[in-house]
């Protein structure tokens, strides 16, 4: 008590020093008053954004393709215009062995600048470009309602692991799949590339597919957005589908959205015009459809047309048309049988205002970190 009267009287006469009684703070509160505020961490750039960047805009604009591979002098064209990759048809792997083909695809990705997406559409029954050829395997992959008949879902996740492996081994790194696609009529034009079952069924074996194909670290597509119901063959014509939005809401929207929940990177958009969204557009081209999938299904990654020279579409307008309307609906690529055309009409609209560089420099960024989420640019 002495003390602390001693000093409170020294503290009266100083009353701008500390006194020499002063109590001393523990160690712990010195540190607290004494230490600095760590510094934090600076934000790690994107290594998507990074490289983007790096790229002229006629190589980002050409990122934006997924364009069929030419049958001549594909890779001088991939390293003449550096395209953000090439899907394989049929014709690709007539009269070819495992080794000729792995060799030819190296090629490709030799001549291009930057890693190539290289594409297949190896659904299983009705449509199979790899094993359509027994040099590549003894037998066509089974249809999805065909692998659930005959095992369930766990047939469904080997069969899935096996086209990876063997599209890996050959230089393939996206499967244009799974359809996800509701249908459950055979009188359905999309029934036999479908799993068959409703829509909950349908979203297990679209998780089912998008996880292994994950684990396998192959490329997957969901299609065809917004779904394809019972409209006819786009190949050949324009489809209209009347149904109304709480239909797709309630049913063909579920299995895009398991897909999204487990992690797949990109989705394509087919032609149909879907009149509860757009009732003039088709919905590869189609603004308002795109705004659903990108703020409705919460979808951030990487969106694509169905091929721009279906009829669907040369129905509706030209293939330099095409290309910049889906651009500026909101595609990140485009599947285009008529690369040089649509790839110089788009450049175009960005050189004349009509499409903004911003926009497609957004949609190489997404582009690009597909690629390196797939192990094919260095992150």
């Amino acid at each position: 008590m002495k003390k602390r009267l001693l000093c409170l009287l020294l503290a009266l006469a100083l009353p701008l020093g500390l006194t020499a009684c002063s109590e001393k703070p523990g160690a712990d509160a010195t540190a607290a008053q004494t230490a600095p505020e760590p510094t934090p961490e600076p934000p790690q750039p994107d290594p998507a954004e990074v490289y983007a960047d790096s790229l002229t805009l006629e190589q980002q604009v050409a990122q934006l393709f997924f364009a069929r591979c030419p049958d001549v002098q594909a890779a001088e064209l991939a390293a003449q215009y550096d395209i953000g990759g090439y899907i394989l048809f049929g014709r690709d792997f007539e009269n070819q062995t495992p080794d000729s083909l792995r060799e030819t695809i190296a090629s490709y990705q030799q001549a291009a600048a930057t890693p190539m997406l290289i594409g297949v559409d190896e659904e299983g029954g009705t449509v199979v470009r790899v094993s359509a050829y027994p040099a590549f395997r003894a037998g066509r992959f089974q249809s999805p309602q065909a692998l659930f008949a005959e095992g369930g879902l766990e047939r469904i996740q080997s069969d899935t692991k096996e086209k990876d492996t063997l599209l890996a081994s050959l230089g393939i790194n996206v499967n244009l799949a799974p359809v996800c696609d509701v249908s459950t009529s055979p009188s359905d034009f999309i029934n036999a590339r479908a799993f068959g079952q409703d829509a909950q069924a349908t979203s297990d074996y679209v998780r089912t597919v998008v996880e292994q194909m994950k684990t396998d670290s192959m490329g997957m597509v969901l299609k065809h957005f917004p779904g394809y119901g019972s409209n006819v063959d786009t190949h050949t014509g324009i489809a209209q589908d009347n149904r109304p939005l709480e239909q797709f809401r309630s049913s063909d929207f579920l299995p895009f959205t398991a897909g999204i929940e487990a992690g797949a990177q990109a989705i394509l958009v087919c032609h149909n015009i879907v009149s509860c969204m757009d009732g003039t557009l088709p919905a590869s081209l189609s603004p308002a459809v795109h705004q659903v999938l990108r703020e409705e299904l919460g979808f951030d990654g990487v969106v694509m047309t169905d091929d721009l020279v279906m009829q669907a579409i040369t129905d509706y307008t030209g293939d330099a048309d095409a290309a910049v309307l889906a651009v500026q609906a909101g595609n990140d690529m485009l599947i285009s049988s008529d690369f040089v055309t649509q790839y110089n009409a788009v450049l175009t609209a960005v050189q004349n205002g009509t499409i903004s560089e911003t926009a497609i420099r957004d949609s190489a960024v997404r582009v690009l970190r597909w690629k390196i989420e797939l192990g094919l640019i260095d992150s």
